[in-house]
């Protein structure tokens, strides 16, 4: 994978390969997912795609070291994980994960900065990262003064100046306008296909997980959450939703996830369930 170096020099930096191997959590005595068994390639960027409460969070705070498991084995580029890692990167859904004192190219720069980079080649490099997410008009700005849109894009560039070979994303687009998701849709291809870092990126959206992923991974209703199915998405990009491919396959989709949405609506009382997700 080509990357820059944060001294400006071309980098070599290849995405990991992730591994879940029988792995269960739990979390205040509750199985939340049980016999996860996954394995992500290097390069590669899988969405997984489950209801409310299915343990999608749980697996992508596992991976990301937040998390310990209760049973079976985690690791990424062929290392056990164990903890937080400068190898994994973390995209928040909420912007309230950017400091709100620091302007939006401090933000960038505070990764480097943590790991010693000195100030001339921690500035340049999150001045080039910005520039990737076009935001070099706002560097100065601090989060405030920003659209929701423009704080993802800084998170996005926080995260990938670090140079991280697998970049975790939980939702990131969720709370944004369909105008904007779509634009920062189009945006998480273009700088993947120019880094190539492992992505495993969460979501509800059906069609999100179309445009972005190169499988798409389903999960049961939780609690005690399993994997259900596993679709490679073997349209070309750019995608068009209006493809009759794409088309077969979100009503695939929609009717194995529509199953579990169910069955979590009806684990909660509500009687309607059947109706609510047809």
């Amino acid at each position: 994978m080509s990357a820059v170096a944060t001294d400006g020099r071309s980098a070599r930096v290849a995405g990991a390969e992730i591994r879940l191997a029988g792995v269960a959590v739990e979390l205040g005595g509750h199985r939340i997912v049980s016999e996860i068994d996954l394995r992500i390639a290097e390069g590669e960027l899988v969405c997984l795609l489950g209801p409310s409460g299915c343990g999608k969070s749980t697996l992508l705070n596992v991976i990301a070291g937040f998390l310990p498991v209760s049973a079976g084995a985690v690791s990424a580029g062929g290392r056990p994980i164990v903890g937080p890692g400068l190898d994994r990167g973390v995209v928040f859904q909420s912007a309230e994960a950017l400091f709100p004192w620091l302007t939006a190219r401090q933000n960038v720069e505070y990764g480097p900065r943590r790991r010693g980079v000195p100030a001339a080649e921690r500035t340049a490099a999150a001045s080039r990262y910005l520039n990737m997410v076009g935001l070099r008009h706002v560097v100065d700005r601090f989060p405030d003064e920003l659209s929701g849109g423009m704080r993802q894009r800084v998170q996005l560039a926080r995260v990938l100046v670090n140079q991280p070979p697998v970049v975790l994303m939980d939702e990131p687009f969720g709370a944004l306008d369909a105008q904007t998701r779509a634009v920062m849709q189009t945006e998480l291809v273009r700088l993947w296909q120019a880094t190539r870092s492992t992505i495993l990126f969460i979501t509800h959206d059906i069609a999100e997980a179309i445009l972005l992923a190169d499988r798409i991974v389903t999960m049961t209703a939780g609690p005690d959450a399993r994997l259900k199915t596993v679709a490679p998405v073997s349209l070309t990009r750019p995608r068009d939703l209006l493809d009759p491919a794409a088309v077969a396959l979100y009503r695939q989709l929609r009717d194995d996830i529509g199953t579990e949405v169910t069955k979590t609506l009806q684990a909660q009382g509500l009687a309607s369930a059947a109706e609510m997700t047809a």
